[in-house]
């Protein structure tokens, strides 16, 4: 019931091997942190993005290698989709990522994978891992440790923390997620909130019909299983575990614990 594969099809997924599927569902948290620091980072150029300070101007990235925008010509098409393109002298640069003046790099240890966006205002901690045609819109705060699978989007003044976006999976409005996992093609309402911590400060435990459980983590969000979905305005207490297809109802509190699959939160 909570294991991973109860939640997760992971067969296209490019970070799959950071799941074990006999494994308790929120045992993936437990290795990110040693996941993301053996991960091969290309090098930032650091010419053209300096270390904390926003952006200049557009930076698109083709290849590992840093071209000036005003150089190229950018189609900002849905990025989600593959249609942000780039062209460059009547050649189209395939896969090419955009990064937008304005944005903030901090640290060394940022991989952006191909085709994806990076808005101005947006503010990357590394370690990150920004998936294939991922778009990480206007001021945004990704805090360290943040990982997206492809297609994911991580919305206007969404701060994350800690957390893994599977393929397709969408936080796109005023969200916060810590220590949390997004399944694939998941999807938050505008404000949804994932709380992380206990006021009492001891280990989560998981309420399900079997007992109490355990996570042996003193910080956990939420869980959302393959197609769940959040409504607007909408919160997790910590440690909320919605299954496959779940839906929170918007302007609810989700009580901490297991949610079955399809089950609406009301």
């Amino acid at each position: 019931m909570l294991t991973t594969t109860s939640f997760f099809d992971l067969a296209t997924f490019p970070h799959a091997p950071l799941f074990k599927p006999d494994k308790p569902v929120w045992e993936a948290l437990n290795a990110l942190s040693s996941y993301m620091n053996a991960h091969h980072y290309p090098a930032i150029p650091r010419d053209r993005i300096q270390n904390g300070i926003p952006t200049l101007s557009t930076i698109v990235i083709h290849n590992n290698t840093c071209i000036d925008a005003s150089t190229c010509t950018i189609t900002f098409g849905d990025t989600c989709k593959g249609k942000l393109t780039v062209t460059k002298e009547g050649k189209a640069l395939e896969g090419a990522a955009v990064i937008m003046a304005g944005a903030i790099l901090i640290g060394d240890q940022i991989d952006i994978g191909r085709g994806a966006l990076i808005e101005g205002g947006a503010l990357i901690k590394s370690p990150a891992i920004i998936g294939e045609c991922t778009e990480v819109r206007q001021g945004a705060y990704l805090r360290g440790y943040c990982l997206t699978g492809k297609r994911c989007v991580v919305g206007h003044t969404t701060e994350v923390k800690h957390s893994i976006f599977l393929n397709d999976a969408k936080a796109g409005h005023f969200a916060y997620l810590g220590d949390s996992i997004l399944g694939q093609d998941a999807n938050l309402g505008a404000g949804t909130k994932f709380a992380n911590l206990k006021f009492l400060g001891d280990n989560i435990s998981i309420r399900t019909d079997s007992g109490m459980v355990d996570t042996g983590r003193r910080k956990f969000g939420a869980i959302l299983g393959d197609q769940a979905q959040t409504g607007c305005n909408s919160v997790t207490n910590p440690g909320t575990i919605i299954a496959k297809g779940g839906i929170l109802m918007p302007n609810t509190t989700a009580p901490s614990g297991y949610h079955p699959p399809k089950n609406i939160i009301r």
